[in-house]
């Protein structure tokens, strides 16, 4: 029981850092109106284990208070990237490919509204969709396939919960 815990929670404490690391190194394009956050390619892990919910949530909101984000975006991006994260893991036994769709959707409909008031971004909501949309669509759904599939072939020995 204890050896689980510890496990879950390295895990977790191992993804966080991933996403951190990936938000801060590529900082110029994971932030702004058109943006393409590699770390958001991690979101893809929930569909393996459940310790991807804390790490992913604790990693968004550390990688945007080392990124510089204003308090709005720390707060209302980490969700979009948790809610993201959820819908994922709730997912995890349908289609491969539905698994990148909740943080699509989760960013698409909330990262705009926080560029356009915490930022004070003067492009129209539906552009800014669009344009966070295709940057979620290339980390998640490109990238994020990418690690689903070479995760896939490991799972029993990178995710030995039995989480799935």
């Amino acid at each position: 029981m204890q050896n689980k815990k510890t496990l879950y929670l390295a895990q977790a404490g191992v993804i966080a850092a991933l996403y951190i690391a990936l938000t801060v190194v590529f900082a110029p394009f994971s932030f702004g109106e058109i943006q393409v956050r590699i770390a958001e390619a991690l979101t893809i892990l929930p569909a393996f284990t459940a310790a991807a919910l804390p790490g992913l949530y604790v990693g968004c909101l550390l990688g945007n208070i080392l990124g510089g984000a204003v308090l709005p975006d720390v707060i209302f991006g980490s969700l979009a990237t948790l809610l993201g994260a959820l819908g994922t893991r709730v997912l995890r036994n349908a289609h491969p490919f539905l698994a990148p769709v909740p943080p699509i959707v989760a960013n698409v409909l909330i990262v705009p509204w926080v560029l356009k008031y915490a930022y004070v971004v003067d492009l129209p909501i539906p552009f800014m969709m669009f344009s966070v949309g295709v940057g979620e669509v290339i980390s998640c759904g490109v990238l994020g396939m990418i690690l689903y599939f070479a995760l896939k072939k490991r799972k029993d020995t990178v995710f030995k919960d039995g989480d799935r």
